[in-house]
């Protein structure tokens, strides 16, 4: 008799994805951050021209980086098809997420009415590269929205600015203090650069990071991560202030600065990503949730 064959688990493969990475990644260097020639554009869909959210960002990173894809662009087998493009033979694909939406009746213990309840349900898709495919060309006519010509940074200091957030420069270490309201930033010119960032680069992104930090008081996003994740919060805290930190990066094409403390609390990711299989669904979805208030600044009055 055949091995009963197991149920699919998107939220366990992708986060077995994701862990694969951060832990093959090497010294200070995670995922999402660029290394060699994959594109750390926000992945967007070529059927739709939507930019992905949530852990569909890191998925996708982590893909590009392990291929050296410049592209941003993905799409499903068939959405290639209908630009009349063909997936490569032998082209390996990565894996995205989308919930569908389910309604069923369901009886009220108590009052025996039945009731139509909502359920979400993961379904997984699975995606390829621009790269991976024949017959595609990006027209100058063709050029999505997440591709303006700007300079990032004076885009990134109006993108500051907007969000209303009290800045303070000075001290040596760069952080939001929730008493006060406030972020406090080594002073810009002390930043140095990396071989593969510039000092500006390092400043607005360190920027962001704490930016993170500052949509999650509780007159903002509330964001509070205790009542789930108890005394791993502050590691999820981390990682969604990290990972917001490098989709804003992202869409202000900006390279992401790695912190100095993360070999500190990589350890404390990597625990709680292992024993909760939806911890990175999670904090991707705060992380999205976090950069798109913070974008919505842009449009409004700043709080």
């Amino acid at each position: 008799m055949s091995p009963i064959k197991q149920k699919f688990d998107v939220h366990q493969e992708i986060t077995n994805r994701i862990v694969a990475a951060i832990e093959t990644a090497g010294e200070f260097q995670l995922p999402w951050i660029k290394a060699q020639g994959g594109s750390m554009k926000r992945p967007v869909n070529i059927a739709s021209a939507k930019p992905y959210n949530g852990v569909n960002i890191v998925s996708l990173w982590v893909a590009a980086q392990a291929h050296d894809y410049p592209s941003h662009l993905w799409g499903t087998y068939r959405q290639w098809q209908e630009r009349g493009c063909q997936v490569r033979r032998g082209e390996k694909s990565a894996l995205v997420v989308f919930y569908k939406k389910l309604e069923y009746d369901q009886t009220d213990e108590q009052s025996g009415e039945i009731e139509q309840v909502e359920r979400l349900m993961a379904r997984a898709s699975f995606v390829f590269n621009a790269s991976q495919v024949d017959g595609f060309k990006l027209e100058a006519d063709e050029v999505l929205p997440d591709e303006p010509a700007f300079d990032p940074i004076a885009r990134a200091e109006t993108f500051v600015k907007a969000t209303g957030a009290k800045i303070e420069e000075g001290g040596d270490r760069a952080c939001y203090i929730p008493s006060a309201d406030m972020i406090r930033m080594p002073e810009r010119r002390r930043f140095t650069g990396t071989e593969t960032t510039t000092p500006a680069e390092g400043f607005y992104s360190t920027l962001c990071h704490e930016l993170v930090h500052y949509s999650g008081a509780k007159h903002r996003l509330d964001r509070d991560l205790t009542g789930r994740f108890g005394s791993e919060s502050y590691a999820m805290e981390e990682l969604v202030a990290e990972l917001g930190a490098a989709f804003l990066c992202g869409d202000l094409g900006i390279t992401p600065e790695p912190r100095a403390d993360h070999a500190q609390y990589i350890a404390s990711w990597l625990k709680v990503l292992k024993g909760d299989k939806k911890a990175v669904f999670t904090a991707a979805s705060k992380a999205s949730e976090a950069t798109n208030w913070l974008a919505s600044c842009n449009s409004r009055e700043a709080p």
